[in-house]
């Protein structure tokens, strides 16, 4: 197979694939035609060449692998088309959760609660869904209540290669296109790191082990609301159908 051609197959991976493609996976598939050398070297090249066209969109390093994405200089007028359009985006209330989760992972919805000041289950719960976050097991306290991380969808919603991607807090509502609450920011930045070691979770040993947990948390986030009373509650809960997600 000729550079061209080799470039021109990693292109239509690239365009088809759903998500972010790892250079090990291109290696594998093309070991034949000069492996990871020859792979590493046709992903600098279509870098290289949509750079140089500054077309609608580039090539980017995101979760782990390559996709093409949207420019973003471009995000203002997508944003204004889609949210015309009727897409749904991330609520406010679901942005401050995810910053939370983000800076202070693994931590509980408790914690979560506490640090936004309002009764979060139902973001949480609606961000499980959308699998913005996962279960990352039990803490060993009182209670063994449920840890939230993160999720490599998570990563790709935002752009991000890697969790370490992430900017400084003060620079997470650039990351989003909103405004987070300053108070918000300071009590996220004033909170202790988690200090919580691999002894202290319980984790899930088996896929299936991991899907129950999912089911137990949501069960146990819905049961939490259904014992408030609605004096304590807040609107995250009464709009949890709205506080998702632009995909």
């Amino acid at each position: 197979m000729e550079p061209t051609e080799l470039r021109a197959v990693i292109e239509a991976i690239l365009f088809l694939s759903n998500e972010p493609v790892r250079t090990e996976d291109l290696a594998e598939a093309f070991a034949d035609e000069g492996g990871l050398d020859a792979v590493i070297a046709q992903i600098e090249e279509i870098k290289r060449i949509v750079e140089t066209n500054i077309g609608g969109f580039m090539l980017e390093q995101a979760g782990g692998g390559w996709r093409f994405a949207t420019r973003a200089e471009h995000e203002p007028t997508l944003k204004k088309y889609f949210d015309r359009k009727g897409q749904n985006r991330l609520s406010i209330a679901a942005l401050e959760t995810l910053a939370i989760v983000a800076y202070r992972q693994p931590i509980t919805a408790p914690e979560v609660s506490e640090l936004r000041g309002v009764n979060s289950n139902a973001v949480i719960r609606t961000l499980l869904e959308r699998h913005m976050i996962r279960v990352a097991g039990r803490k060993n306290v009182v209670g063994s209540p449920f840890l939230y991380r993160t999720t490599k969808d998570f990563l790709l919603h935002f752009g991000l290669n890697d969790i370490r991607d992430l900017p400084r807090l003060e620079e997470f509502g650039d990351l989003i296109g909103e405004n987070i609450n300053e108070e918000l920011v300071a009590a996220i930045e004033s909170a202790p790191e988690p200090a919580i070691t691999p002894a202290e979770i319980t984790e899930a040993s088996t896929e299936e082990e991991a899907a129950a947990n999912e089911a137990a948390a949501l069960d146990d986030l819905a049961r939490v609301d259904g014992e408030e009373s609605p004096a304590s509650t807040n609107d995250d809960a009464l709009q949890s159908d709205d506080d998702v997600q632009r995909e």
